[in-house]
């Protein structure tokens, strides 16, 4: 069986669980505390880093970027990437856009300072506020520019469904989980969101849960 070694909260992980969802591979979830680091999962990975996948033919991947080129490479069935080079390139700078600057304004940083920066570094001050207080002001601006985007388009690189909108998707979902989105002040990106969370590859992420952490109230409601 193929295999994909993540953690419930980590969005490149998530991404790539829609990924293989939407081109309907099988796979088995192998969740892997990463500040543990085993020697087993560190002989895989000496980075120490999730996602990572072992293909079928036993090929080992790692990084969601990696593991998303490989995807659409080995499985072209139903790219993801989209056609044209104009249209690619929109959607590798979206997915770049989410990956890089939402996953260091929001995401990544507050999965750390609400979640892991207890067991990375042994941190037990809780979350800093003036880090979330950064955050809170940070989403509104991605939840803008989301709103600018399907305003004009139908999805987030254009008229198709792509790897930019599941990329999004994923880190949103998150910070869905901890109840720290504003949906409230921001109706088109909600839609968008919301169109994205009905899609049958989303149901298995709306059935996460963290030991000890429940999502927010509203985490698995497609009429939110």
């Amino acid at each position: 069986m193929r295999t994909l070694y993540h953690y419930c909260l980590c969005p490149f992980s998530r991404k790539v669980r829609l990924i293989l969802a939407e081109k309907k591979l099988d796979f088995e979830l192998e969740a892997e505390r990463m500040w543990e680091r085993r020697a087993e999962f560190m002989e895989l990975n000496p980075a120490g880093k999730v996602p990572l996948l072992i293909d079928l033919n036993g090929t080992t991947v790692v990084d969601s970027m990696a593991i998303t080129e490989y995807l659409e490479e080995a499985y072209s069935e139903r790219l993801l990437i989209g056609s044209g080079l104009t249209y690619r390139a929109e959607v590798r700078r979206l997915t770049a856009w989410f990956d890089d600057k939402f996953a260091h304004e929001v995401s990544v940083s507050l999965i750390l300072e609400k979640v892991l920066k207890k067991h990375l570094y042994k941190d037990q001050s809780g979350p800093n506020s003036a880090v979330l207080r950064m955050i809170k002001t940070n989403i509104h601006d991605h939840l803008t520019y989301i709103a600018w985007l399907v305003d004009r388009r139908k999805w987030l690189a254009g008229d198709e469904f792509s790897l930019a909108d599941l990329t999004a998707a994923a880190h949103l979902s998150v910070v869905d989980y901890l109840g720290d989105v504003p949906w409230d002040k921001h109706e088109l990106a909600k839609d968008w969101y919301a169109r994205i969370k009905s899609r049958p590859s989303f149901r298995a992420l709306l059935s996460d849960r963290v030991p000890g952490l429940a999502p927010a109230a509203h985490y698995r409601d497609l009429d939110f």
